[in-house]
């Protein structure tokens, strides 16, 4: 995490889906104009987030007005999607995954801005994450995640040299440039 909070491998990580698309000012200009891109570009950056951190990483959205029982999607094996059943609030459901995650044994973190929530989930032995704060670090993860691409690509230029003969790498470069045919 940024700043000196950084989260261990198998931490969990609960995120208030329309929190973060409010504060986000990426998501918030996408939201103006649909509110499902918006959904789309945040759980893309923290399913990207998620692998590179090693987290579990469980996104709630309220649908508290939409009839039905709620659903959850695991498009990755420690990545999921909750939307609430009918007549449930993201937080009411974050208060309950809290308590379920707490008997795991591990650090459950919650992040939202909304300052009620993150005194009730500290209270239930979470510990918080301002929207700010997790911005911060997924745009840090993304940023060393650009580099390592970045050199990974300049490190492997030629990733045949010194598999094949030098004859046969020459040939083949003859034949890139359109010196010599097949």
């Amino acid at each position: 995490m940024h700043k000196g909070r950084t989260f261990q491998r198998e931490d969990v990580l609960l995120v208030d889906g329309y929190n973060m698309i409010g504060a986000w000012p990426e998501l918030a200009g996408l939201k103006e104009e649909k509110l499902e891109d918006a959904r789309d570009r945040l759980l893309d950056m923290l399913s990207d987030y998620q692998g590179y951190a090693g987290l579990i990483v469980i996104v709630v959205f309220d649908a508290f007005r939409v009839p039905g029982a709620g659903a959850e999607y695991r498009p990755r094996k420690k990545f999921s999607v909750v939307y609430t059943k009918e007549k449930e609030t993201a937080d009411e459901c974050i208060e309950r995954l809290v308590g379920e995650w707490t008997s795991v044994k591990r650090n459950i973190y919650v992040a939202t801005s909304d300052l009620v929530e993150q005194h009730v989930v500290l209270g239930r032995g979470a510990l918080r994450v301002s929207a700010r704060e997790l911005r911060l670090a997924v745009q840090q993860s993304s940023a060393e995640i650009r580099t390592a691409i970045r050199s990974d690509r300049q490190m492997k230029k030629n990733p045949l040299e010194g598999t094949l003969p030098e004859e046969v790498q020459k040939r083949l470069e003859r034949m890139r440039r359109g010196l010599e045919d097949l």
